[in-house]
Order: C-alpha cells, then sequence, then structure tokens
C-alpha cells in the first residue's frame, strides 16, 4: 500500500470508493446519453420542450413563456448559492477536523478511522460539491444563453418548416441546460450516499446503490413518469394528426 494511503484504509474501503464513482457515472452516463428515446421522464421532457417552444412561436404575448423560463433560472440560482454555502460550512470545517473526528468516532454506528482516512472522507465530500458548483453555474451560463435564443425567436406568423427547425434548436439549447442543472442536483444526492461512509464500506456500496435505485424508479417507474407520458403520447398523436 502506498506510503501516503492511511494504515486503516481496507480493500472494503477501495471497493466502496470504486463502487460508489462507478455507480455516478454509469447512472449519468445511460440516463444522459444512453437513453435517448425511451420511456424515461427527461426524455418525455425533451419532447414536451420541442412543443412548449412550437407553441411560443405561435403566440405574440410570451409573458408567460418568460415567466416560466425566469422560474427554472431562480431554482439553478437558488441551488448553486445553496451549494456554495454547504462548501463553505465543509472547508472550514477541515479547521476542527480533529474535533469533528473524535465527535463522529464516539457514535456508536460509526467505523473507527484515522484522522487521515477522516479527511479524506470529507475531501470527498468538498470535490462532490465543487463539482456540483461547477454544474450549476454551467446550467446558469446556458440559461443566459438561452434567453438570447428564445429573444431573438420570430414573431409569428412563422412557416411551419421554420417553426419546427427554430423549436428544436432552443428546446434543445435548453435541454442542455436541464442536463447540467439535473447533474448538479445528482450531486446531492450521491453527497448523501458518500456522507454514509463514515458508518463503514458495506453502507456506502448499499447507499450508492440506493441512490441508483431511487433515481431510477423516478425515471422510469413513478407515477410522475406515467403522467407525463400520457401528455407527450398526446403531443406527439395531436402534432402528426396536424401535419397531415
Amino acid at each position: 500500500m502506498p506510503a501516503a494511503m492511511p494504515s486503516d484504509v481496507t480493500t472494503l474501503d477501495i471497493i466502496a470508493f470504486v463502487w460508489f464513482v462507478g455507480s455516478w457515472v454509469g447512472f449519468t452516463i445511460t440516463q444522459d446519453h444512453l437513453l435517448t428515446g425511451r420511456n424515461v421522464l427527461n426524455q418525455h421532457l425533451r419532447i414536451v420542450r420541442r412543443h412548449w417552444i412550437e407553441r411560443m412561436l405561435e403566440r405574440d404575448n410570451r409573458i408567460i413563456d418568460s415567466q416560466l423560463f425566469g422560474h427554472t433560472m431562480h431554482s439553478c440560482t437558488f441551488f448553486a448559492s445553496t451549494n456554495m454555502l454547504v462548501l463553505a460550512g465543509l472547508i472550514g470545517s477541515f479547521g476542527a477536523a480533529e474535533r469533528a473526528q473524535q465527535f463522529i468516532s464516539d457514535l456508536s454506528f460509526a467505523v473507527q478511522t484515522s484522522p487521515q482516512l477522516f479527511e479524506i472522507k470529507m475531501l470527498l465530500m468538498v470535490v462532490i460539491f465543487t463539482f456540483g458548483f461547477f454544474k450549476f453555474t454551467w446550467a446558469l451560463r446556458q440559461y443566459n444563453y438561452c434567453c438570447a435564443l428564445i429573444g431573438s425567436a420570430p414573431m409569428p406568423p412563422v412557416p411551419p418548416d421554420d417553426r419546427k427547425e427554430i423549436a428544436r434548436t432552443i428546446s434543445e439549447a435548453l435541454t442542455l441546460a436541464i442536463t447540467a442543472l439535473n447533474g448538479g442536483i445528482r450531486a446531492y444526492y450521491f453527497a448523501l450516499a458518500a456522507l454514509v461512509w463514515i458508518i463503514g464500506p458495506i453502507p456506502l456500496i448499499a447507499a450508492s446503490s440506493g441512490v441508483v435505485l431511487v433515481l431510477t424508479r423516478r425515471q422510469a417507474f413513478s407515477a410522475t413518469e406515467k403522467v407525463i407520458r400520457v401528455q407527450t403520447q398526446w403531443l406527439e398523436r395531436n402534432d402528426s394528426t396536424n401535419t397531415k
């Protein structure tokens, strides 16, 4: 084992950490890149956004669209601000890491760790929330780009072919922003899983798997997914009827 590695790091700790990272990366790749066209919540909403922008291009008054768009930007700003507060707290806790480690070690359900391993676990939390901060700020920048796209959208009447092309472009840009926002929110879920590492490596594996199961259920098997799927199918059927 390398000299820099704490002496109480076990093989099970390494396996649990790899499982944690693999669960997060695997779910992200599957959800954001491999499930295109599948019956999952994010893919339904991709279609809904395209129809939303098409309807917007048919309206003279777009105040309601601006309000809906502003609401999502406020949500992104809220998470970014909260993320900074959490990061500040985590970084500040390094000044009292020894007392914090002693407090955690006194808990009956927590595994006994060396100060070095405890600092590694805290550093993991800092890395997770730093990643989340970059995701939130990138999402916010992309929302600003979407504002420019929406502001440049032509007023009606817009030819049907042009309307579909413009709607596709703006909705895809909006989807990219929301994908970044979802990546930041996902960091919160996996941060909770990483927190369980103070109990032990087996709980970390269980928590990582649990987060994946919860997120998968919400995306593919929840009541919300079913309701939005029905609406999406209706929008697609109605769009096909209108284009005939």
